[in-house]
């Protein structure tokens, strides 16, 4: 499915400086910064520096470049951060039912805290 970039949604103005953000990391292809509405102790999101719209958009259409630099970007945020012995969750949503806000792929990473369950069971329990 061919996907439609929005160029005036907030991350791309964060991209060309029209809005300020906190960087945590910025490489040749990827951003991360401090989300403004952090949800536990350390709240980052990472972006590729490409147009793309949600993770099946940038894994079927990015550079194998922009691909490794964005995972590896993400390694080092999680290193920096200090995240590996107490556990963090990474989180992309797509879309409208995967309740995508921004039309452009970001992943969040949280933790600093335990994070609770992600989803309820199917059967509610």
């Amino acid at each position: 499915m061919p996907y439609t970039y929005d160029d005036q949604n907030i991350f791309a103005k964060i991209l060309r400086g029209e809005i300020p953000n906190t960087t945590v990391l910025e490489t040749e292809h990827t951003l991360a910064f401090r989300d403004l509405y952090p949800q536990a102790p350390v709240h980052v999101l990472v972006i590729p520096k490409g147009a793309y719209v949600c993770y099946d958009h940038f894994a079927r259409d990015a550079s194998d470049a922009e691909i490794v630099d964005f995972n590896r970007t993400i390694g080092r945020i999680v290193e920096m951060e200090s995240l590996q012995e107490g556990g963090y969750r990474t989180i992309s949503n797509a879309g409208q039912a995967g309740v995508q806000e921004v039309p452009h792929l970001h992943v969040h990473i949280l933790g600093g805290r335990p994070l609770g369950r992600m989803l309820a069971p199917a059967d509610g329990t």
